[in-house]
């Protein structure tokens, strides 16, 4: 049922922050103030539709702002008490990594939080309020726990630099309400876009074909030893399982890089492991050593005989720092006005977990090329390396450009130099979407570097594990993966990043990539695969049976911690074609301990935990081709581990289940349908041995007694029939097939070159 605008009108009155009658802060001091957002289509870039949606949605969201007592850099200001909602967060827990945090009481939010989203039932069921700190001039903001006031909130406004102060913090934050969470989220990060004007939305820009291709990166089976024999191994690896990878990234280790103390124009020698390269600078802007050295010729000769030998190879991308190394650029570098900056944290990171990469660049400092030539920069690099065949880059250590923009107009105009820079050699030498954006994940990157780029890393990285953490370890990045997809969505397609097919929880990991949405790639070291494994996610071909959006905690796991709270379980769900998913996980086992400032291990955690799943957790809605399946009167459910398949309705009680320690379950939701004139009843699930297997389908269709069937894979395609068909072609030859009790139709297709892997079956009864 439609609601009216009045209803999530906000108030501040008698110091309440209310909206619906719901108190959202209470104890709000004087100088807090709420202003109207309102749309001016005159100054804003947004398309037309944009402006729309943001003009029908004006009357559920205003400004949150402040004034300052005195002009200041760096100002924190308290905004009320919340005690006793619950609440979701994210929060930078690194410098350039974020999770989710839930709690109920102002002390439960941790420093740098980028957004909080209230529950508010008093609005309706699903009711909800998204607080979303905002870019105000050339100040950013984020919320932090109050220091003397136990559940006081408190909204932190900084430039970054002592020369940079101001009072005025009016619209340095955002607040929507509704009764969609997910629908609340989109709206308010809109209103972001039409207001700012500094960034794109993901529907705004086009993918990168890796988005939907399958890529080995060599960043776990080299680390810094990466060299042109080992990458042609490991392709040719994957190319003879039939595997093949369409994209590859040559990770970290690739460039010309050296230490101060080195010779100035020669690579370091003897790196391995991470750590010893923080402080390394280039020298040079094209490949290192190891790389200059394939043929005597180089990396384009490299290239070219790469694709030669394996010509489903589409694209290559390679490592480099958003400064070019992690220690930036030695000056004297290529004609390029380049300083070595001191790197100074800002104070709100003193909350953050220690990191040895923070520690190694705090060491060396940043041989920053200065911010007016940070286009040069970009341009110089780029234009070499698309003159090679390299076709776009993976840009990791983003946020280090706070730790060095005191002498540069503060934080938010030297990220704008430096992302203009880079968004316009994106778009001169990549094709405008060749970018894989990594360590990113503060606000100040989204709402001010996300005019080009549209793929990025959604959580930290794979971590092997060398012992209990080889299990625990990989539930937290799944959960850091899924909930920050919520706001990052919104800007680019999250990228779960990379894992290995070998790895004890790979199958955990498999199953949490065939849900995502994401790009999949793995970085399996030489002769160490689980070819197996791969062939659930990956096509003959290397494409993908991808999920049409990007995968997102169900309802009933917005509030909850399924890290550690001994009873949820991680559920996500999706959307495909003719269908929903719904992966679950089991996560419990750890997470962040905020005495000690980081993420460990909760043994008593580790234990079996049970869930429910019922169709009204796929958000059919969120996308216009999927929204009339919600009003399916009945769905075929597939379980991927058992096999089995049967019905439920909107009005079923739920399925109930138990998952172990770091174990997962995949439910595929097919509506139900009546086919042959309304005497049968037919759902499409799909090919089976795909942990997706909804997103195989490639078209449903019927006339009279027939109903027929593209797919795309080989393996068993099921599908629900309440009735025996009297035959079944695939391609237009008599196939066999099963009927069993329950209504599951089975038969088997097989992978055609010719027809890029597709079938089509008819049943005819």
């Amino acid at each position: 049922m439609a609601s009216s605008s009045s209803q999530f009108a906000f108030s501040l009155h008698d110091g309440s922050l209310t909206v619906g009658g719901a108190v959202l802060l209470s104890g709000v001091p004087s100088n807090i103030a709420l202003s109207p957002f309102q749309v001016d289509p005159s100054s804003s870039d947004a398309p037309a539709h944009l402006l729309e949606q943001a003009t029908a949605a004006t009357g559920r969201g205003a400004f949150l702002g402040f004034t300052a007592p005195a002009a200041t850099d760096r100002a924190p200001c308290r905004i009320g008490q919340l005690a006793g909602r619950r609440f979701l967060s994210v929060f930078r827990f690194k410098t350039w990594w974020s999770t989710m945090r839930a709690g109920d009481k102002g002390r439960d939010v941790q420093p740098e939080t980028q957004w909080v989203l209230l529950d508010a039932p008093e609005l309706g069921p699903g009711g909800c309020v998204f607080v979303l700190p905002l870019v105000q001039g050339s100040f950013r903001s984020a919320i932090f726990p109050s220091e003397d006031d136990e559940d006081g909130l408190v909204l932190c406004a900084e430039s970054g630099s002592p020369a940079v102060t101001g009072t005025d913090f009016g619209r340095i934050a955002y607040v929507h309400a509704g009764t969609d969470p997910y629908k609340v989220i989109r709206e308010a990060y809109v209103a972001a876009r039409v207001h700012l004007g500094t960034f794109k939305l993901i529907e705004e820009k086009a993918l990168p074909p890796t988005a939907e291709r399958f890529g080995w990166c060599t960043w776990d089976a080299f680390y810094l030893t990466v060299d042109p024999a080992g990458v042609w191994q490991g392709v040719s690896e994957f190319t003879d399982a039939s595997v093949p990878p369409r994209f590859i990234v040559i990770d970290d280790g690739w460039q010309s890089a050296n230490r101060d103390d080195d010779p100035p124009h020669a690579d370091t020698p003897g790196l391995v492991l991470c750590g010893g390269q923080m402080t390394a600078r280039l020298y040079r802007l094209d490949e290192g050593e190891r790389f200059r050295r394939y043929r005597a010729v180089g990396l384009k000769a490299f290239l070219k005989d790469m694709r030669q030998r394996f010509p489903s190879l589409d694209d290559v991308y390679v490592w480099q720092a958003l400064c070019g190394a992690w220690g930036g650029v030695r000056p004297g570098t290529a004609a390029l006005d380049t300083v070595v900056e001191p790197a100074r944290l800002s104070p709100g990171l003193a909350g953050t977990m220690d990191d040895l990469a923070v520690d190694r660049i705090v060491e060396g400092g940043i041989g920053l090329v200065q911010p007016q030539h940070a286009g040069k920069l970009y341009d110089a690099m780029h234009s070499c390396l698309a003159g090679a065949g390299v076709t776009g880059v993976k840009v990791d250590v983003i946020n280090t450009l706070e730790y060095v923009c005191a002498e540069h107009g503060g934080r938010v105009e030297l990220a704008k130099a430096y992302y203009a820079g880079l968004s316009d050699s994106i778009a001169a030498n990549f094709e405008g979407t060749g970018i894989i954006a990594s360590m990113e994940q503060c606000n100040d990157f989204f709402f001010l570097g996300t005019r080009q780029v549209s793929m990025a890393r959604a959580g930290d990285d794979f971590w092997l594990g060398n012992g209990d953490d080889a299990y625990w370890l990989q539930g937290v990045h799944m959960v850091n993966c899924s909930y920050n997809s919520l706001w990052m969505g919104q800007f680019v397609r999250p990228d779960w990043d990379m894992f290995q097919s070998d790895h004890v929880c790979a199958a955990f990991h498999a199953a949490s990539r065939a849900v995502s949405g994401s790009p999949i790639y793995v970085s399996d070291s030489l002769g160490c695969h689980n070819f197996a494994l791969l062939k659930t996610l990956v096509f003959p071909d290397g494409t993908l049976p991808l999920c049409l959006h990007y995968a997102l905690p169900t309802r009933d796991c917005l509030f909850k911690n399924p890290l550690s709270d001994q009873e949820t379980v991680l559920k996500m769900w999706n959307l495909n074609k003719f269908g929903g998913v719904i992966g679950a996980f089991n996560c419990q086992g750890a997470g962040w301990d905020p005495a000690e400032r980081r993420i460990r291990g909760h043994a008593h955690c580790y234990k079996a935990v049970t869930g429910e799943v019922h169709p009204t957790d796929v958000e059919w809605g969120q996308r216009e081709e999927t929204a009339a399946m919600a009003d399916a009167a009945e769905f075929a459910v597939y379980k991927h581990h058992s096999g089995e398949l049967f019905l439920m309705t909107p009005q079923s009680e739920p399925i109930h289940f138990t998952l172990q320690p770091s174990s997962y379950e995949i439910f595929t939701f097919a509506p139900v349908t009546p086919v042959a004139g309304g005497a049968t009843q037919f759902a499409s699930v799909g090919v089976v041995d795909m942990l997706n297997c909804g997103g195989t389908i490639a078209h449903v269709g019927g006339d009279g007694a027939e109903v027929m069937v593209k797919v795309k894979g080989a393996g068993r395609l099921v599908v629900y029939s309440s009735a025996r068909p009297e035959r079944c072609t695939v391609d237009g030859s008599e196939a066999a097939f099963e009927w069993g009790v329950g209504g599951k139709l089975e038969v088997a297709v097989y992978w055609k070159k010719d027809k890029e892997g597709g079938s089509e079956v008819v049943f005819s009864y």
